[in-house]
C-alpha cells in the first residue's frame, strides 16, 4: 500500500460494527464487558479489547495503526502532546544513573525535559548533530540512548540518521529520533536505522493545528535482551513488541497522558491534508 492510500485506509477497523470506512469518534471513558474477569484480562493486556479510554480507545487505536504503517514501525502509542510522547519514549528506557547523548539542535521543550531529568539522576550530553567523534567521545558505560531530530527545531540542522544509528548500535544502545519536522511523508527514520520515532502530531500531521497530540512509533528492531536494560527482562518474551509491551504496562498507562478520541479523529482528517 503506497503512502496516499495508506493515509486514507490504514487503521480502518474492518470489524467496525456499522461498517464505517472512517473510524468514528468513540467519545466515551469506559466500555462494558460480560464479566469482571474479562475486564481484568483486558486491563492486563492478556486479551484484546477496551476498558478505559486512558488505557485504550478504538478511535485512538485507529490513529496509532495508521501512523505505524506510515512510519514503517511495528506499533505506536499516541499521547496528549508531543512532549508526552518524548517523555514516555525516554523514560521507558533510562533509569537513575543513566545518561543520554543528544544532538544540540533540539526543540526547547525537549531541552527543558532533559534538564529536568537531572533531578532524577539522568544526565544529558549535547554534541553537534553529525559530529561522529563527538558522539563517540560522549558515550560511556552509563549511556542508554542517542537522541536526535531529523530536522532540528529551530536551527533546521539535518541529522545523519544512518550515521547516528550505526554509532548507537555499535554501543548496544537505541537511537530515538524526533521526526516532527520531516514527517513520515518525507522521511522514514526507521528505514535509516532509527529504533524509536516520535512525532508531535499537532504540527504537520494534524494539518490545521486544531489538536494537541503526539505519537511514538517503535521499529521492533532493537534487541532489549542486554545487561544494559535489565528493566526489560519481563518483556523480552514479547519479541519485537518488547518496548511497546513495557510502555503500555508502565508509563503510558500510569502517567495518564492519553490522547483524547476527538483529537485522534482530527489527526486522521489532518493526514489527508498531509497527503495533498
Amino acid at each position: 500500500m503506497k503512502f496516499n492510500t495508506a493515509v486514507l485506509h490504514d487503521g480502518v477497523d474492518k470489524n467496525e460494527c456499522y461498517g464505517s470506512t472512517l473510524p468514528p469518534v468513540y467519545q466515551t471513558s469506559a466500555f462494558a464487558h460480560d464479566s469482571a474477569e474479562e475486564l481484568e484480562k483486558i486491563f492486563e493486556h492478556k486479551i484484546q479489547g477496551y476498558n478505559y479510554t486512558r488505557v485504550g480507545n478504538p478511535t485512538v487505536f485507529a490513529f496509532e495503526k495508521r501512523i505505524t504503517k506510515l512510519e514503517h514501525a511495528v506499533a505506536s502509542v499516541a499521547f496528549a502532546s508531543g512532549m508526552a510522547a518524548i517523555t514516555n519514549a525516554v523514560l521507558n528506557i533510562v533509569q537513575s544513573g543513566n545518561e543520554i547523548v543528544s544532538s544540540s539542535g533540539l526543540y526547547g521543550g525537549t531541552y527543558y525535559l532533559f534538564r529536568d531529568l537531572k533531578n532524577l539522576g539522568i544526565t544529558t550530553h549535547y554534541v553537534e548533530t553529525n559530529d561522529e567523534a563527538a558522539f563517540e567521545a560522549n558515550i560511556n558505560e552509563n549511556t542508554r540512548l542517542i537522541y536526535a531530530e531529523t530536522i532540528g527545531n529551530p536551527k533546521l540542522d539535518v541529522a545523519d540518521i544512518k550515521l547516528l544509528a550505526d554509532i548507537a548500535h555499535r554501543h548496544g544502545i537505541p537511537l530515538v529520533v524526533d521526526n516532527t519536522m520531516a514527517t513520515p511523508y518525507l522521511l522514514s527514520p526507521i528505514d535509516l536505522g532509527a529504533d524509536i520515532v516520535v512525532n508531535s502530531s499537532s504540527k504537520y500531521i494534524n494539518g490545521s493545528s486544531n489538536a494537541i497530540s503526539g505519537i511514538l512509533s517503535d521499529s521492533g528492531n532493537f534487541n532489549w535482551k542486554s545487561e544494559k536494560f535489565p528493566q526489560f527482562a519481563d518483556y523480552i518474551k514479547f519479541g519485537k513488541f518488547a518496548f511497546i509491551a513495557k510502555l503500555r504496562n508502565g508509563f503510558a498507562r500510569d502517567l495518564g497522558a492519553c490522547l483524547a478520541p476527538q483529537n485522534a479523529f482530527l489527526n486522521q482528517i489532518g493526514l489527508e491534508t498531509l497527503r495533498s
